[in-house]
């Protein structure tokens, strides 16, 4: 029987993500921000949920690394069976002498006590739980045991049929459907003693002393099952897919929580003059477009050269060569343009704009989507500067190195 006089659990701002080698994506440390901001404008408590039961394991293990200056890709590998939960992958010295090659010595890369990714991810993590982040792993024996029931009892309310349903009816709409049940199992079985997770058909029995284990689909449930959840901070992809939960909540009895857009984040080269309000204030920038941020006081060299037809006096053969000759010297003036808008550019951003194109955008993705969240969090000073910047009306974070 419920006690009255127990203090009602304070409610949470939730964010969280698979767990990555390094914390990559850095993304996922601007969503812990972001929950921790929206926690300190509310006085309730930010929880980063450690998704270490999902067993995507090429996203987890791949990342980017810095040799001779420049962004190298890099897997790791991790010896375990196909279908082992990210929590469960082991990370040991080969792990971390992998690491220690790609981000730095011991000193910048520690070695875990407990040689699994999720304390990897934990230890890396210390600078955002000093701030008041809280971090909560769903295969928490003590947390994910008493909730067995619970689950065994949506699995019975077929779940999985309005899913699908829900993800006819987007699609009819034209919706982004970045996850679709009709592909993905709703429901998984996971052994808590070694990690595995395995695929269960409708009809088929979760196995004895296995957790049930929902799929992403899901998982906004379980979230709000097992912590008093009042927003979410989800990015694009993340708003997208928890559309296919509106019908289920109130067949689970849960409250939707109220969802909060994750801002980008950029971390700028120091002295850096960009200027933006939004992604789409950067597009020209990724795509290499310098007119997007010079303005030439003058004609561009291509605009001296006109249109000049060959005269018909020359025959057909020498028109023609006259005409492609004239194109490929277009063509390289207008290079010349490229390069003086670049060096305007320069002007403005106190740098090279290729240089910083390619800082922002490595590998021509946002630098948050690429960049591991470990060089964000070795500088303490620049974690406070970007939470500072997140006042919650903004979708555009531009802060500097220090």
């Amino acid at each position: 029987m419920p006690n009255p006089n127990a203090a009602e659990p304070k409610p949470v701002i939730v964010t969280g993500q698979q767990i990555g080698a390094g914390w990559t994506p850095a993304l996922s440390v601007a969503k812990a921000l972001a929950a921790l901001a929206e926690a300190r404008r509310l006085d309730t408590e930010a929880v980063y949920w450690m998704a270490d039961e999902d067993h995507d394991r090429a996203e987890v293990a791949a990342t980017v690394g810095i040799q001779n200056g420049r962004l190298v890709r890099h897997r790791f590998r991790f010896d375990a069976p196909e279908g082992t939960a990210t929590g469960w992958l082991p990370w040991g010295p080969s792990q971390q002498q992998e690491a220690e090659a790609l981000w730095g010595d011991q000193h910048e890369v520690p070695m875990t006590a407990v040689q699994t990714l999720r304390s990897h991810a934990l230890d890396l993590g210390q600078p955002l739980w000093r701030l008041g982040l809280r971090p909560f792993s769903p295969t928490d024996p003590a947390v994910r045991e008493p909730i067995q029931g619970e689950l065994e009892r949506w699995r019975s309310l077929d779940l999985e049929t309005q899913l699908i349903h829900q993800a006819d009816r987007l699609e009819a709409e034209g919706a982004p459907l970045p996850l679709d049940p009709r592909q993905q199992a709703a429901w998984f079985s996971l052994d808590p003693r070694t990690g595995l997770r395995r695929r269960l058909e409708p009809d088929e029995s979760c196995p004895r002393n296995h957790w049930l284990s929902p799929g992403a689909a899901l998982r906004p449930l379980m979230q709000s099952l097992m912590l008093p959840v009042e927003a979410a901070v989800l990015g694009p992809s993340e708003r997208a897919y928890w559309r296919l939960t509106e019908p289920l909540w109130d067949l689970v009895g849960l409250k939707a929580p109220r969802i909060i857009a994750r801002p980008s984040v950029f971390v700028l080269p120091k002295g850096c003059g960009l200027k933006a309000e939004s992604l789409a204030d950067l597009d020209g920038l990724r795509d290499g477009l310098w007119r997007s941020f010079a303005s030439p006081s003058g004609a561009l060299p291509s605009d001296r050269m006109g249109d000049v037809p060959p005269d018909p006096s020359w025959g057909p053969t020498i028109g023609a060569r006259f005409t492609k000759e004239l194109d490929r010297l277009r063509h390289r003036v207008e290079r010349l343009d490229r390069r003086w808008l670049r060096n305007l550019a320069a002007d403005q951003f106190n740098m090279d704009p290729e240089q910083l194109r390619q800082k922002l955008f490595p590998f021509g993705k946002t630098q948050e989507r690429v960049l591991p969240g470990l060089f964000w969090l070795r500088d303490e000073t620049l974690i406070d500067r970007i939470l500072e910047s997140m006042d919650g009306s903004k979708s555009l974070i531009l802060v500097e190195e220090a």
